[in-house]
């Protein structure tokens, strides 16, 4: 199927996940309920942060920015790949793709900006307690967010713009769950070289600057840490750490994964790299209210404290 002589198609037709398209009836299953669980655990997160004014606190509006950014990722993706998967509705638009290609990579970079800032928020609050409240006021708070969101978006619309203006005059199917960029740019005609060494530097960059100050931040905490003479306080931080360390593994490492196997991969299997690339849009939105909320003893209080409220309401 092709569309000579037009710059643009009308629209491209996503696969699912190649090579296990009799299995994807099943595998939608466990997808909608991570998405389910994803969508209800950060708005339930966003609900209580914003219901309680003793929440009102640097970390808990960063926790929120963070939920709010899952929700986009995951809604931009899981609605259309579930109705691949159970409709075998793969037919999307140009300008639909387009729209979804932008949402996920810029919204990827606005959350690594995000979980930067969180990181540089815990080290000020253990290694630098005393000036914690005269560095994240308000105002800095909002330009730090305000900072990530620019920054995601000025490195993303160039690669939008780039991609809408190749011509595609091949097949118009993208052996994908969605709209990725390199899947995309792999359908056009010409030279595709800018479009995937700036794509391939966008990722490389964006994620070695942010998790090495990431990283950095961790060490600094880790030091402070270790310096501590309750052993309980000691246990405590190194159990918050680590499980957020591990949150931050499982947004980089499998984004870095796609995004590299989309180019020279060609010895991994495409439903595996297409699989991990699912999975990254689903498995951190539907972890991150858990481990950074559910964890958090104040939060899991307020949470709890709702529940038990509900249902006093319904005896009544």
């Amino acid at each position: 199927m092709s569309y000579p002589n037009r710059s643009s198609p009308s629209s491209f037709i996503l696969t699912g996940i190649p090579g296990l398209e009799d299995a994807q009836f099943w595998i939608a299953f466990p997808f909608c309920t991570m998405y389910f669980m994803a969508v209800l655990g950060n708005i339930t997160l966003l609900t209580v942060i914003g219901m309680d004014p003793s929440l009102h606190l640097p970390m808990f509006y960063f926790l929120s920015m963070l939920a709010a950014i899952d929700l986009v990722l995951t809604t931009s993706t899981m609605p259309k790949l579930l109705s691949i998967f159970w409709f075998h509705s793969h037919e999307i638009n140009f300008e639909g793709c387009v729209a979804q290609m932008f949402f996920i990579h810029s919204f990827s970079v606005v959350e690594s900006g995000v979980l930067l800032t969180m990181a540089f928020d815990r080290y000020l609050a253990i290694c630098k307690p005393l000036c914690y409240s005269a560095i994240l006021t308000g105002p800095t708070i909002a330009k730090l967010g305000l900072a990530a969101a620019v920054r995601g978006f000025a490195i993303i619309t160039p690669l939008t713009c780039m991609v809408t203006s190749l011509s595609y005059c091949g097949p118009r199917v993208i052996h994908h769950s969605y709209c990725e960029h390199m899947s995309v740019v792999k359908l056009a005609c010409g030279d595709t070289r800018p479009n995937s060494i700036y794509g391939v530097t966008v990722a490389t960059v964006v994620v070695g600057s942010d998790s090495m100050l990431i990283a950095v931040s961790y060490m600094l905490i880790l030091r402070e840490v270790i310096g501590l003479s309750s052993r309980e306080a000691r246990l405590k931080s190194f159990s918050t750490c680590s499980s957020h360390i591990g949150v931050i593994l499982l947004f980089y490492m499998p984004g870095l994964f796609s995004s590299y196997a989309q180019r020279w991969g060609q010895n991994i299997p495409a439903n595996l790299d297409i699989l991990m690339a699912d999975l990254y849009l689903l498995v951190p939105p539907m972890l991150n209210p858990l481990i950074y909320g559910m964890r958090t003893k104040v939060i899991r209080e307020r949470v709890l404290s709702l529940l038990w409220q509900k249902g006093l309401q319904r005896r009544s």
